[in-house]
């Protein structure tokens, strides 16, 4: 089994993560360079920026500047690439500001990549999905394996607790280690980001994608996500959105989508009933006592579950 890095709340990433971004007294140490000098990384964290936000963040920056300077390394090419503050960035870009002020730090990929996943844990605005595949991506780093394996070792471990049965020892060890990185974080345990946040990547499509624009709230698209009718998920999605309906709200239409499928169930089995027995009036058993027999059957079958849903 490849060597787990050390958990990155105590590791290297974190501390430069504390140093570099969240220090006020690294802005003294930055200098500045052309923008175009800039380049974004091949994967960003960050896949939706809030346009209100954004144009806030504008608007500050045009009278005040860029008060926290963006971190980058240095590339061969005599360039460098983004590492934290994109935000700033596209703010910059949008400003045509020809110059902005850095931190420039030497990273490997590795490191880029852990600490611009911090930089954006540490952002209110980051929405469910983002954060989620954040998280993911730290602890595939952190453990050296794969999204979908960090995914298994939680799942393994909540079904080896259920049967009261004991994990493998490197299991057991990337289980401690997704702990430690979670507790750093300080949001979730292995077992509150298993059920409340990996479900999130197995949402319909169009919810996640007004989960991951900011369109609606997370419990509002839990909620929306357990109607199993496409068309009807779709619409009560686009009412929740445009309405701005609250969670009961929303509730309280599955609800009425509920007695109104029940409803058409009822009546649907109403129509076949009468239907077969229009069927009976022509058919041709009244002669054949092996028909007749199972029709007997069948038809007391029914008159007992009648009987039994009445009581």
């Amino acid at each position: 089994m490849p060597k787990a890095r050390q958990p990155l709340s105590q590791g290297l990433a974190a501390s430069i993560a504390q140093k570099f971004i969240a220090d006020p007294a690294s802005v003294q140490s930055s200098q500045t360079i052309p923008i175009e000098q800039i380049q974004l990384p091949a994967k960003q964290p960050r896949r939706y920026f809030d346009p209100n936000k954004l144009a806030q963040l504008v608007k500050s920056i045009q009278e005040h500047g860029i008060l926290e300077p963006l971190l980058v390394r240095p590339l061969e090419n005599g360039n460098y690439e983004l590492v934290a503050g994109e935000r700033r960035y596209r703010a910059a870009q949008e400003l045509k500001l020809p110059d902005v002020p850095i931190v420039s730090r030497e990273f490997d990929d590795q490191q880029a990549l852990q600490v611009a996943l911090i930089e954006n844990l540490q952002r209110e605005d980051l929405n469910p999905v983002e954060e989620t595949e954040a998280i993911l991506d730290l602890l595939s780093i952190t453990l050296n394996i794969s999204n979908d394996e960090v995914a298994s070792i939680l799942h393994r471990a909540n079904h080896a607790k259920n049967r009261g049965q004991e994990l493998e020892e490197n299991v057991f060890l990337q289980l401690q280690t997704i702990e430690s990185v979670l507790a750093g974080i300080g949001r979730f345990s292995a077992e509150s980001f298993r059920t409340s946040r990996l479900p999130l990547l197995t949402l319909p499509a169009e919810i996640m994608r007004a989960l991951r624009f900011g369109q609606i709230e997370f419990t509002k698209a839990r909620a929306i996500a357990r109607v199993k009718n496409e068309q009807q998920r779709k619409t009560l999605l686009k009412l929740a959105v445009s309405k701005n309906l609250s969670l009961s709200e929303i509730k309280q239409k599955i609800q009425e989508l509920n007695v109104t499928e029940k409803e058409k169930s009822s009546t649907s089995y109403v129509q076949r009933y009468s239907q077969i027995g229009q069927q009976l009036k022509k058919a041709d058993i009244w002669n054949d006592p092996d028909k007749r027999a199972k029709l007997d059957t069948l038809l007391s079958q029914i008159e007992d579950l009648v009987k039994k849903t009445d009581e």
